[in-house]
């Protein structure tokens, strides 16, 4: 898969910064997956497990207690309240 640009950052300092090819969370509207192409929108984040996949393959899991994400055409930033690695 194609990889993009992820920043999760928290009111702490910056939490992760690289390329991904996904991530998972749960927005307002319900569970949504961001692959590299996702059309541009912004949503409020609800509290729940947050899933990202590396460019290796690998999978991150870490807990948030909700935020905002925003995606664009070449980036996708989290910005949440609280942020912790699983």
């Amino acid at each position: 898969m194609k990889p993009f640009s992820l920043t999760i950052s928290s009111p702490d300092g910056a939490i992760f910064s690289g390329n991904v090819t996904c991530i998972s969370l749960r927005g307002s509207e319900g569970d949504l997956a961001v692959m590299a192409g996702h059309t541009p929108f912004v949503t409020s984040v609800v509290p729940c497990e947050c899933k990202v996949t590396l460019e290796d393959d690998t999978e991150k899991t870490g807990k948030t207690d909700g935020g905002i994400l925003t995606v664009s055409s070449e980036t996708v930033v989290f910005l949440s309240g609280s942020f912790t690695w699983l």
